[in-house]
């Protein structure tokens, strides 16, 4: 889930071809440009942005910040145990899609490809050590303050050990994506607490935590890691839809032209997508005799785990209408003020990202207790503001997250935004 601040920065200039050798005729061009596509863009005194894609952003960042914080007390937005889709499976990859538009949107404005390559190459190392650095590690906050690299047990991909012998696999116990990742990586390596440990396979208490069931399979407790080897290579195929997204909004001038090729193409992969998880496997049946593959069951069920085709199709169509959504009220309509909020956390989602939703600030408040650790700022605010007076504690935790998270750090974002304070990689 890394992602960077300056990703949907974007200079949308008209071409020397335009302008031609008169020097002139091309300023004028700039002029109309710009002036074309102010609506859209948040007003950056040196670059333009598109507000729509950082309203989008923050979007993401705060759904990131609930289920993460919230999910354990409402199971229905946490992560599927295994097979289905809920609102924590949204995030992963609408930041890809995101991401893909940004890349467009930014080389756009590189035009020497050794440059872009060198960008790219930097870029991709910083993003490699945050994310060892916020993920590969064993940091228990905010109720432990401890970190610490376990170079043996580094989890190198994060952000069952079963013998296969079943071609074509989807279940948990065995199928290739941790096939691969077993083989490459090895047990020491992957995610020790998959989300499957709450499936009624495991446990009685599905779709919430809860104890094994006494004839629960070996698996249950096993390691699987979601952002291995084949799984981000399909991953890349949401970041690759959001490329083509960013390549309309930099090619296609027109509002109402821009939202059509959005919108259609977006509809068109939910269609996809709900059409292969709903339909069952003989549907496909003269397909996969072509591929020799036999199909039980789902065709291709929504599946974060394995990031399969269908959870792509689902996920991308589905952010693809978010943008067309955000783009429409915020761009074309002018309706921009009920977003700045978001629009502040999304250009500044690496700080957030890393302060908020990896836990580290409250972490450092909690180094600051009286007596014992349950006394800290932290504890007290959840446990008195919010929990008590509700009588609930998950309604209390629901609360504690939207103000005591979410709205502070919009407002920390706001103030760095107006200090012209950003964190970029």
């Amino acid at each position: 889930m890394e992602e960077k601040k300056e990703i949907g920065e974007v200079a949308l200039r008209v071409s020397d071809e335009e302008g031609g050798g008169d020097p002139k005729k091309k300023i004028n061009n700039e002029e109309e440009a710009a002036a074309k596509d102010k609506s859209y863009s948040s007003g950056s005194k040196t670059r333009k942005r598109v507000a729509s894609l950082d309203a989008f952003r923050g979007l993401t960042i705060v759904l990131m910040i609930l289920v993460d914080d919230a999910g354990g007390a409402y199971e229905r937005i946490d992560h599927s145990p295994w097979n289905g889709c809920t609102l924590a499976d949204f995030v992963m990859p609408f930041f890809l899609f995101i991401v893909g538009v940004a890349i467009a949107l930014a080389l756009k404005r590189i035009s020497q490809v050794p440059v872009a390559i060198r960008k790219i190459i930097i870029r991709t190392l910083k993003l490699l050590f945050w994310g060892i650095i916020l993920q590969g590690g064993y940091s228990h906050a905010p109720d432990d303050l401890s970190y610490g690299v376990d170079m043996k047990k580094i989890r190198w991909f994060g952000i069952l050990q079963v013998k296969c012998g079943v071609r074509g696999h989807l279940g948990p116990a065995c199928n290739a994506v941790g096939y691969v990742d077993r083989s490459v990586w090895g047990l020491n390596h992957l995610y020790s607490q998959p989300v499957w440990i709450r499936s009624k396979a495991c446990t009685h208490s599905s779709p919430n935590v809860g104890p094994l069931r006494e004839d629960a399979a070996p698996w249950c407790l096993a390691p699987f890691e979601p952002e291995g080897l084949l799984s981000s290579v399909s991953a890349i195929l949401s970041g690759t839809i959001g490329v083509h997204y960013g390549h309309v909004l930099i090619h296609v001038k027109d509002h109402s032209e821009r939202l059509k090729h959005w919108l259609v193409m977006g509809i068109a992969l939910l269609t996809c997508g709900f059409t292969l998880h709903f339909s069952n496997g003989n549907t496909l049946f003269s397909l996969c005799q072509i591929v020799r593959v036999e199909v039980k069951n789902k065709a291709i069920p929504l599946n974060k785990q394995l990031y399969s085709f269908s959870y792509v199709c689902v996920t991308a169509g589905a952010a693809g209408l978010v943008l067309s959504a955000f783009y429409a009220m915020i761009d074309v309509w002018g309706l921009r003020a009920p977003f700045l909020w978001l629009e502040w956390i999304g250009m500044n989602a690496m700080l957030v990202f890393v302060m908020a939703a990896q836990g580290i600030f409250p972490a450092f408040v909690n180094g600051w207790y009286y007596e014992t650790p349950n006394n800290s700022l932290v504890h007290w605010i959840q446990k008195h503001v919010f929990v008590r007076v509700w009588h609930s504690q998950r309604l209390g935790t629901l609360l504690y997250v939207i103000f005591a998270e979410i709205l502070f750090w919009a407002i920390v974002a706001g103030i760095l935004h107006k200090l012209g304070i950003y964190w970029k990689l």
